[in-house]
């Protein structure tokens, strides 16, 4: 299976379509990030990348990538660290700023693990590149940024004008969504007050391929799904994205020069149970949830001003299919027959 991009990039490449230039992914080691930064790669752009720590083993497959010896640099940066901020950025038309925590379980001190190294972070990256005159910023922002808004007239799609009400995550302790809606809030009004071009994508649960070796939050939620045989499931609704799908949405947004505000990335909007249905009628083998019950009310969000602008997915079956071979080669989930 040909899980990278397909072969046009190079071609592009190769003839020259695409001016080389410089452009910063922070991050650059995460599971969205190192798609964008494949992606980039394989257009030609000159990749600065910023990493916790670049020798860490686990960044060890942004090295592989074809053209990473000559046109990937890998730099030691902490977020929360303005001065880390200024080299990787320096020269750089460009930022694609993706680094933000994510929790993988209960957060006993959000402010501290969530809300300020996502904000104090994004306020860090935003300094640097006016400071390095960048041309243009794309911050990746989350659809629960959007959805947690009471008020929004029920069986309507929700769209970029929709925000998270920030009292009601306070209230409901969703942590991961006051992050994300703080964060996204502080980069556009620092565009509008500082004259920086930001553009914000918010993409739903995103689902794809692996290109990193540890396993990530949002594949190990499909994972769940195939592994744990719960006994019950609130049959919830779910939106997906794949990650290929979503690196294509962060460099269309950066290229075309009349995008800008925020932008929802999202493909597929299903309930669990129908999630659960399609794996199982292609891999009926596997330890599924033996029971659904609830269920939400019928609620959506809509991609239409990204597709408006160029945007294109591929069909769910398809992420389905790469991510599970994907878990299945790198030894996360049992081959099994049928």
């Amino acid at each position: 299976m040909n899980i990278l991009f397909d072969q046009r990039h190079t071609r592009e490449r190769k003839e020259g379509m695409v001016e080389k230039e410089r452009v910063c992914v922070t991050g650059a080691g995460g599971f969205q990030a190192s798609w964008l930064v494949n992606l980039l790669l394989s257009q030609g752009y000159i990749v600065h990348g910023t990493l916790r720590d670049p020798n860490d083993e686990k960044n060890s497959h942004l090295k592989k990538m074809e053209y990473a010896e000559t046109n990937l640099r890998l730099f030691k940066a902490d977020l929360l660290d303005y001065d880390s901020l200024l080299a990787p950025i320096e020269g750089c038309s460009g930022v694609f700023h993706l680094a933000s925590p994510v929790p993988t379980g209960s957060v006993p001190n959000p402010e501290v693990e969530l809300i300020e190294p996502a904000v104090t972070g994004t306020s860090n990256v935003l300094k640097s590149c006016s400071m390095a005159n960048v041309k243009k910023v794309v911050v990746l922002s989350s659809v629960a940024a959007v959805m947690f808004d009471q008020n929004w007239p029920k069986n309507q799609a929700m769209d970029e004008s929709c925000w998270s009400d920030k009292d009601y995550c306070r209230t409901t302790e969703n942590w991961y969504c006051l992050s994300k809606t703080e964060a996204e809030g502080l980069a556009l009004e620092y565009a509008k007050t500082r004259a920086l071009n930001v553009v914000t994508v918010c993409p739903s649960i995103i689902l794809g391929p692996l290109l990193q070796s540890r396993m990530n939050t949002s594949s190990a939620f499909l994972l769940k799904m195939m592994k744990d045989g719960l006994e019950t499931l609130e049959n919830k609704v779910r939106m997906f994205v794949d990650v290929r799908d979503m690196a294509e949405a962060m460099l269309l947004v950066y290229k075309k020069p009349e995008a800008e505000g925020r932008y929802i990335c999202s493909s597929f909007t299903l309930t669990l149970e129908n999630l659960v249905e399609k794996l199982k009628s292609m891999y009926p083998n596997y330890n599924y949830p033996k029971q659904f019950v609830g269920g939400e009310e019928g609620w959506d969000v809509t991609s239409q001003k990204l597709v408006s602008l160029g945007w294109k997915y591929r069909p769910l079956e398809e992420t389905l299919v790469d991510s599970i071979h994907d878990y299945q080669e790198k030894g996360h989930l049992t081959i099994t027959k049928g």
